[in-house]
């Protein structure tokens, strides 16, 4: 996993973000407070979170869904990005980490619009359907377990409408995806990229962006 994204050399990595990044003093303070934690490296890059803030007003979205949480950062900039009266439903399965990020929403004013829910992701996302919620949201985050992978994009794209939007997370891998499977993890993103591809129900782009984001719209 990477939290910046591949193909850019130093340098012209920190001119792109000098020239790019507008975080909200909260994202940075979360951005610097999970720096130290463990598993750091899960977080997503600044400028992805920007990207995917972009995409959300891009398409108008009010009700989003993000499947791995981790500190939060990344459920901090979809919220953002949202209108007053939006929703974002965010799955995780770690209460530990999960709650991390509530103060810093809280303070950026944003907490109202996250709901948080603690359970296996595809529970929860099953719990939606069976609520009735199909084809009544916007946007669709996936960055969790890669084995369960092509789990969460067929929940997803139920519970999108059409002109929603998936953005799968490190769908290059750090670039395994390009050679002999060495992980079930990469076997699985491998088989997922693969099957996006061919899925005429979205039209779709797999960008050389942070650590692989894929973009399924669907159709």
């Amino acid at each position: 996993m990477s939290r910046r994204t591949l193909l850019a050399d130093p340098a012209l990595y920190d001119y792109a973000l000098a020239h790019t990044l507008r975080e909200h003093p909260e994202q940075t303070a979360l951005r610097e407070a999970t720096a130290s934690h463990p598993l750091a490296m899960m977080q997503i890059a600044p400028e992805q979170g920007q990207f995917m803030a972009l995409l959300a007003k891009a398409i108008g979205a009010r009700r989003a869904i993000e499947i791995g949480v981790f500190t939060g950062y990344s459920a901090l900039s979809v919220a953002l990005a949202l209108p007053v009266n939006g929703r974002l439903v965010a799955c995780d399965n770690s209460d530990e980490n999960g709650k991390i990020g509530v103060p810093f929403w809280q303070r950026a004013g944003v907490a109202d619009r996250i709901d948080l829910r603690i359970a296996p992701a595809a529970d929860t996302l099953r719990a939606m359907l069976a609520a009735g919620e199909a084809g009544q949201h916007d946007f669709v985050f996936i960055d969790a377990d890669k084995s369960s992978y092509d789990t969460y994009y067929e929940l997803a794209l139920a519970l999108l409408r059409p002109g929603g939007l998936v953005v799968i997370d490190n769908t290059l891998w750090g670039g395994a995806v390009a050679r002999p499977a060495d992980s079930a993890d990469t076997r699985a993103l491998q088989a997922l990229n693969a099957r996006v591809h061919g899925d005429g129900r979205v039209d779709m782009v797999l960008l050389p962006f942070s650590d692989g984001v894929t973009l399924a719209r669907k159709r």
